[in-house]
């Protein structure tokens, strides 16, 4: 019964854990906030490592001869996402200054658009996508912090390019790699490990988010998850479908604003004091970003997986498919 009913959802072996932890996490935190094994494997706090476990998974599905389409791909990603935050972001800034635009801020817009929730893409290619597509999440990583920000921003010059903590989110994949490449018996071991973790890392993504978050960020806060998802997943999509020769699922997938993103416009601010006054506004609305892109983007996403295809559903009519040769 459970099942048939999460089967109907869009992505629902993630999303509908992830909203039940949402609905705790926003009215009765405490539940899962007894410590031990409950918080480890319930609350947000148990997301890197649940995360980190399926990295190895994934890695041990991935063959050395596959790295330059992992690198092409999420390349094309990473760059499409960057590019698109950044000019949209620059252009409010220079037109309308710091403060933006109907309410919304240029700390803001680029602090979201500039960013992608890493877990959400990595467990939508679980579904719908192939070992490239999540191997392409190694990659992806770079974007999730203040980094791209600060250079969209002009700042770059007094930031350090993180490479431990990027070493640090690619070890795991790696060491899968080295794992199922050495040993097929262990790569079709930990095989079902990829899908079977889903709905564990949906809870702990779930156990991040406030829904009240869409309250407090007002018109603004959902004007900035629309442009996210509709502006800059449209420009994402078209550059992963002309330039990446792929249907374009992944484009969606990337389509969101990272969790992480939320602490970006405080870390902008204490790097350049300058952006101070339009911090707490900013965080205010990249939460709301990060919870109505978390909701929106799995929907999309399944529904262009079915009507343009992907590796894991038979497309639904294939006079509909991309051209894309």
């Amino acid at each position: 019964m459970i099942m048939k009913f999460i089967k109907k959802v869009p992505a629902g072996m993630m999303i509908v854990p992830m909203f039940l932890a949402a609905l705790i996490n926003t009215f009765c935190p405490q539940i899962v906030q007894i410590g031990s094994f409950t918080t480890a494997v319930f609350s947000s706090k148990g997301a890197a490592s649940i995360i980190g476990v399926q990295l190895v998974c994934l890695g041990t599905q991935l063959q050395f001869r596959e790295m330059p389409k992992v690198l092409k791909r999420g390349g094309i990603l990473l760059g499409a996402k960057f590019l698109i935050g950044a000019v949209i972001g620059i252009f409010i800034g220079k037109v309308f200054g710091m403060g933006g635009i109907f309410g919304l801020t240029t700390l803001a817009v680029i602090s979201s658009v500039t960013n992608s929730n890493g877990s959400l893409y990595l467990s939508l290619m679980t579904n719908y996508g192939d070992e490239t597509d999540s191997a392409a999440m190694s990659l992806l990583t770079i974007n999730d912090g203040p980094f791209f920000t600060l250079v969209a921003l002009g700042a770059s010059g007094l930031a350090n390019i993180p490479l431990m903590s990027l070493l640090a989110a690619v070890v795991p994949i790696i060491v899968g790699m080295i794992l199922g490449n050495f040993d097929k018996e262990l790569k079709k071991f930990l095989e079902p490990g990829c899908a079977l973790l889903i709905p564990f890392v949906g809870f702990t993504l779930g156990g991040g988010i406030n829904l009240t978050n869409i309250i407090k960020g007002g018109f603004s806060g959902i004007l900035l998850g629309s442009i996210v998802v509709f502006v800059g997943g449209t420009f994402i999509v078209l550059c992963d479908v002309f330039l990446g020769k792929r249907p374009g699922y992944a484009g969606w997938a990337v389509s969101s604003a990272a969790g992480n993103s939320i602490a970006t416009p405080a870390a902008v601010a204490i790097i350049d004091p300058a952006w101070a006054p339009y911090a707490a506004t900013a965080t205010t609305q990249v939460a709301a970003a990060v919870v109505f892109s978390a909701i929106v983007v799995p929907l999309i996403t399944t529904w262009w997986a079915k009507k343009y295809g992907c590796p894991q559903i038979p497309i639904e009519n294939k006079d509909k498919v991309l051209d894309i040769q």
